[in-house]
């Protein structure tokens, strides 16, 4: 059987299209930096030997990569496509009995079942060189593919072609298979004598034929998969077929996408069977969201868990956070880093929380803030509710026991403790602790000056 190749992603240029401060290949596409599609789709086809090309940002992508099993290659200067391989051969010199897959590393969209035939024919023919090319309508900007004579070929550059060649509609799309003691034979006769100045890989598809090498066209028919992200137009066209497949693939494990084109669900995201996604919902980062759930219209979910029964009414965000099952949030809840409600609880209409754990079957139904709280069983806290968790300086933690009954209005100053059962008077200041099953009010007295009113309009 034959040994998968190593594979050589090439990730060192700046893309100045792109006209931004961090390089392209770390630009996000559904969470993941672009990159990281190049190296899963090489790692699923086998290839445990990965090199990685870098120069411009060199620490950034090395750091961002700092997980994965990769080599690194170093191209200070970026001088072309065969300069980096160039850069590569020391690496590579181990292993000239093997094959070297050659990829940019701004080809987010290929998929590994779309390379495997490219593997196999290369294989099969025993090809020196392999490159990957495509029909194409409207081939502007790649190289054309020429056939000088049966089995050898050359490729012209858009800006070196005729008017005559640039009618041809075979573009090579720059995708390279290479049997690696061919490819060191030929690599010294590659020069810069070309409008840019720069060593291309182009070039060693003409050297090798012109050696006698096997150097054979390979059509990869899915083309939409071999097209590179050049700039934030083409970064958003790739971002919308990453996201139609991953919301084809959570439907074919039984979730329901109400509509695939407004929802947005980043790559790692789990979501279980039956639950039911409803348009215009974002599911970003490390989320987790279990069977069963629904999540309404405008819902963002943001590196959270959510387990089984929960549901997320219209326009929450829910962020950091774990909520338990049959949990309820929204309309219009914010749950910030930290939150976590246990089984049953439920969280309303214009309520945020921040680093509060809110205990089983509780409820904070209108308009209150908790932050930097602890809250137990059955709790009930009334409409405008709020914990004074800041000083100024430090925050502090409000501890509300089980069945605490907190009226509407109510202001809770940190550090402070309500006991179990108690009841707090709608209206109250709280500053220090309640006794358990006590009654706290704390407002000034309600004053009432008979015809104040009257008399002020008669001045008037």
């Amino acid at each position: 059987m034959n040994q998968q190749p190593i594979a050589l992603i090439l990730a060192a240029g700046k893309g100045t299209r792109f006209k931004s401060k961090t390089i392209k290949i770390l630009h996000p596409l559904l969470g993941q930096p672009m990159i990281f599609y190049v190296l899963d789709t090489v790692k699923k086809l086998g290839t445990n030997d990965i090199l990685v090309v870098v120069g411009y940002q060199k620490e950034k992508v090395m750091s961002a990569l700092k997980e994965r099993e990769v080599q690194f290659v170093i191209q200070d200067q970026q001088l072309g496509t065969a300069h980096a391989v160039m850069a590569a051969q020391a690496a590579l010199r181990p292993f000239l009995e093997r094959d070297l897959l050659v990829v940019n590393g701004d080809l987010p969209l290929l998929r590994p079942e779309s390379l495997q035939p490219l593997l196999e024919f290369h294989q099969r023919e025993r090809n020196a060189l392999t490159f990957v090319t495509a029909l194409m309508d409207n081939p502007f900007g790649f190289g054309r593919v020429i056939e000088v004579s049966k089995g050898k070929y050359r490729v012209v550059e858009e800006r070196e072609a005729s008017p005559e060649q640039k009618k041809i509609k075979e573009a090579n799309v720059g995708l390279y298979l290479f049997r690696i003691k061919d490819l060191f034979g030929a690599l010294p006769k590659v020069s810069n004598n070309n409008s840019k100045q720069e060593f291309y890989l182009t070039d060693l598809i003409e050297i090798l034929s012109q050696q006698g090498k096997k150097v054979r066209p390979f059509s990869l028919p899915a083309k939409d998969e071999i097209v590179g992200v050049n700039d934030r137009y083409e970064l958003a066209q790739a971002l919308r077929v990453l996201q139609i497949r991953k919301n084809r693939s959570l439907a074919q494990l039984g979730v329901t996408i109400i509509d695939p084109e407004t929802t947005w669900i980043d790559i790692g995201v789990e979501v279980g069977e039956e639950t039911i996604i409803y348009p215009g919902v974002v599911i970003e980062g490390k989320s987790k969201v279990g069977k069963d759930c629904r999540l309404e219209s405008f819902a963002v979910i943001r590196d959270s868990i959510l387990k089984d029964d929960v549901h997320v009414l219209a326009s929450s965000v829910v962020e950091g956070s774990i909520l338990e099952s049959q949990t309820k949030v929204g309309p219009f809840t914010h749950l910030r880093a930290g939150s976590h409600l246990r089984k049953g609880a439920k969280v309303g209409n214009f309520v945020e929380m921040k680093k509060t754990e809110f205990g089983p079957e509780s409820k904070a139904m209108h308009l209150s803030y908790l932050g930097d709280s602890k809250i137990g069983r059955q709790v009930n806290i009334g409409a405008g509710t709020i914990t004074c968790n800041y000083d100024g300086l430090k925050k502090h933690e409000t501890q509300i026991e089980d069945e605490v009954f907190i009226g509407s209005g109510t202001q809770l100053v940190a550090p402070v403790k309500i006991g179990r059962g108690a009841y707090v008077g709608a209206g109250s200041t709280i500053t220090k602790n309640v006794s358990p099953e006590a009654l706290a009010v704390a407002r000034g007295r309600q004053v009432e000056k008979s015809g104040w009113a009257r008399r002020k309009r008669k001045k008037g």
